[in-house]
This record gives structure tokens, C-alpha cells and sequence, in this order.
């Protein structure tokens, strides 16, 4: 059965969560990145959480499938820029964002590739 509203996916509700991480830890970063690091990941996370809705709206599940792998890509894309941050010690290890990413991602990719 369908929800009512992507609002009430879980999925939906654990990326919206990580992109409100991600701004809380780019606040941080060092000012000369503002165009740089922090926007590209601040995008990347944007990306997430309304590609899942933009394909939750879609009327065929090709398309909803196409928007999840969207998410995906701007998922994996989030990760390697957090991977980049740690490395260049903007940010300190986030347990936080590396669960909602850990999470995220299985649940997308199970969306994606069901079991068949």
C-alpha cells in the first residue's frame, strides 16, 4: 500500500535528517571552501532526500526506480566528499552522518535491486 505523502517514508525521513547533519558540520568548515567543499556536499545532500520524493511523485515505478538511483549516485557522492573532509581535518569523525549514510545507502540500494 502506498503512503500518502513521501513525508511519511522512512527512507525519505533518514536522508532529510542527514542533509540537516551535513549543514550542522559544513557550518564549521574553513571560510575559503564556502564555494567549494561545503556547497558541493551541501548539494549532494539536498539531492538526496528530493530526488526521493521527486520519484516517489512519479507515476511509474521506472521512473521512481530512476530518481532512487539518482539518490544513490548523490549519496556515494556525499560519502567521498565526507571521506575528503575527514582527510583535510575540517570535520572530526561523525558517527551521526556515517550511520545516516550506511543507512541510507542499504536502503536505497534494496529499493533499487529488490530481492527478486
Amino acid at each position: 500500500m502506498k503512503t500518502k505523502s513521501f513525508k511519511a517514508l522512512i527512507i525519505w525521513e533518514k536522508a532529510y535528517k542527514l542533509v540537516l547533519e551535513v549543514y550542522k558540520i559544513t557550518k564549521t568548515f574553513p571560510r575559503h571552501e564556502i564555494y567549494g567543499l561545503t556547497q558541493q556536499m551541501r548539494r549532494a545532500a539536498i539531492s538526496i532526500p528530493s530526488n526521493i520524493a521527486e520519484g516517489y511523485g512519479r507515476k511509474h515505478k521506472a521512473e521512481y526506480q530512476q530518481f532512487l538511483s539518482i539518490a544513490y549516485a548523490s549519496l556515494l557522492e556525499l560519502e567521498t566528499q565526507y571521506l575528503l573532509s575527514l582527510d583535510l581535518d575540517y570535520i572530526n569523525k561523525n558517527e551521526i552522518i556515517e550511520n545516516f549514510i550506511k543507512e541510507v545507502g542499504s536502503m536505497l540500494y534494496r529499493m533499487i535491486y529488490p530481492i527478486r
